[in-house]
């Protein structure tokens, strides 16, 4: 047998064994309850929404050039030109963003201004712990 197949074998007997009831008079940290301020299933179902929402690249680099731009906001057009991106691909994740919370926006004539919606990425960080 090789080295790898022995350290796979030993891992698979590790993850395997569940605690005993003689696990816990040896060590009562094992099967302690829980407690603490962890995540509500709506709590969680409501984070996992918006960091689907940032786990694309072009997205993360569209908070990052809003948060940095003069005012805290951009236009469409600017994000185009500084991402390379087409306008519709652009729109699209704006839409997305702005559907999950993490945006503002608001109609200037025939232009979309957008800026980070700072109490939601605070409301995130604390979901976060």
């Amino acid at each position: 047998m090789s080295r790898y197949a022995r350290a796979m074998s030993a891992s698979a007997v590790r993850r395997s064994k569940a605690p005993t009831e003689a696990d816990c008079v040896i060590d009562p940290l094992c099967c302690a309850p829980l407690s603490g301020a962890a995540l509500d299933r709506a709590d969680a179902g409501r984070l996992a929404q918006v960091l689907k929402a940032l786990a694309d690249p072009a997205r993360l680099q569209i908070i990052s050039l809003i948060r940095v731009a003069p005012g805290g906001e951009v236009c469409v057009a600017d994000l185009v030109r500084e991402l390379g991106l087409s306008q519709p691909t652009v729109s699209h994740h704006l839409r997305v963003l702005f559907d999950a919370g993490v945006l503002h926006r608001e109609r200037r004539g025939s232009w979309v201004w957008y800026a980070v919606a700072s109490d939601r990425i605070d409301e995130i960080r604390t979901l976060l712990g």
